[in-house]
């Protein structure tokens, strides 16, 4: 079902009006120094991704809400560019991705796109946008196949997912030498294939054992087979996952089988807020994060590097997003919001919203928000990779109350404890 977010303003009534009219590829001009700007994307809203899917349309719907609340994206000849979006419920299947972004194009007429949630939703929908040379930022997708050589529209929030756990590996590799037997437990994804894929030729170049190399099918969460190899083969360290439900399921499985390991990471679930409510089976999961509350980047930063600071603190998104939503922002959700300011701060550098003077400008982007450092690699071989964010690393230690707690371990200039390891 097609859905369009609609703001309390004094030219929503012009906008439901006009909105129908839209010429393709152009903004809508109201005749009076605005015009309405239509962006398009799919979210998961039901499926094995409506948790990160549902986390992502929140952070895109908070961006859209406070451009429109101040009075549009500002452009130099006085006029302002208003937001309204278009969107569909991708059901997390990705044979479905492609018509609905044909659809946004050729119906709805959206000027600029945003992509779904994942990275094998996002590949069917890239290929689409590449097609049709519609711009596209990614707002939470990892896969550097969304880069293949010759796209040249699509433009990459996150950091790559052959970067996704290398860190934490890093951070393993450094510990005093234990019993190195490696395990690599991980979700058939096209997102984390590529992250093990660089963890299993990190560990064969130090000369680590693995010892478990399994690949579960998407979305499972009934891992008793699994556990019975882990506990055979009684790895060192775990590192694998995929997604929130099946490595939340995973981290679920290893405790209640009394799985013995020193170390353990996993893919996308520890990062979330209620990865916590499985107890102790949370209890010192290492996990990578796109952005914690914790480590939002400032303004100082941004002086630090030289670069010019876009939007809001981190802070402020925080505030915002809890009295919108009643809850923790996920890293989910501040990517769909970094991804709408991608695109907001490429509008006002390029002074208008005609696409080839907003690629220019992406193509140029160099800048500091809450959410990191944001910069697109202009290689033939994978343009628009983003190449200026880095991970940060979680793990979920207790608290003084007997709780856990989510801490940042790395990088050390913002940590907030240090590592727990071995593991008991």
């Amino acid at each position: 079902m097609k859905k369009s977010f609609r703001f309390a303003l004094l030219t929503t009534t012009i906008i439901l009006l006009v909105s129908a009219c839209a010429p393709g590829g152009s903004s809508i001009s109201l005749g009076t120094g605005e015009e309405i700007l239509l962006v398009g994307f799919t979210t998961s809203m039901t499926g094995k991704y409506a948790r990160e899917g549902t986390d992502q349309a929140n952070g895109l719907n908070l961006w859209i809400s406070h451009v429109n609340e101040a009075g549009g994206i500002q452009l130099p000849d006085g006029r302002a560019a208003f937001i309204e979006a278009r969107f569909y419920d991708d059901q997390s299947d990705k044979e479905r991705v492609p018509q609905l972004y044909i659809d946004l194009i050729e119906q709805d007429r959206v000027q600029f796109l945003f992509s779904p949630y994942g990275s094998s939703l996002t590949t069917a929908a890239a290929a689409v946008a590449q097609e049709h040379g519609v711009l596209m930022v990614t707002a939470g997708a990892a896969a550097e196949a969304t880069h293949q050589p010759g796209y040249t529209v699509i433009y990459q929030t996150y950091t790559p997912a052959s970067r996704y756990l290398t860190g934490a590996f890093d951070l393993y590799a450094a510990q005093p030498p234990q019993d190195r037997r490696v395990a690599l437990v991980y979700e058939n994804d096209t997102f984390a294939i590529l992250a093990i894929d660089a963890i299993r030729q990190a560990a064969i170049e130090l000369g680590l054992a693995i010892v478990v190399d399994e690949m579960y099918e998407a979305g499972q969460t009934d891992f008793s087979a699994l556990m019975d190899t882990l506990a055979a083969r009684h790895p060192a360290a775990i590192f694998g996952g995929g997604h929130s439900v099946d490595s939340t399921a995973l981290a679920r499985a290893i405790h209640e089988h009394g799985v013995p390991f020193e170390y353990i990471a996993l893919l996308v679930g520890p990062a979330e807020p209620s990865f916590g409510d499985i107890g102790l089976a949370a209890r010192g999961v290492i996990g990578p994060s796109q952005w914690e509350p914790q480590a939002s980047f400032t303004r100082q930063d941004a002086y630090r590097l030289g670069l010019e600071y876009t939007g809001p603190t981190g802070t402020e998104f925080i505030e915002a997003y809890r009295a919108a939503y009643g809850e923790e922002p996920s890293y989910f959700a501040a990517g769909g919001y970094a991804a709408g300011l991608a695109l907001q701060n490429a509008i006002e550098n390029a002074g208008g919203t005609d696409s080839p003077s907003v690629q220019a400008a992406l193509d140029a982007t160099d800048m500091v928000t809450f959410f990191g450092h944001t910069k697109f690699s202009l290689s033939q071989a994978s343009h628009g990779l983003q190449t200026g964010h880095e991970m940060i690393y979680i793990q979920w230690q207790e608290d003084l109350d007997g709780g856990l707690t989510k801490r940042i371990i790395w990088p050390v200039e913002l940590a907030t404890s240090p590592l727990l390891y071995p593991l008991p």
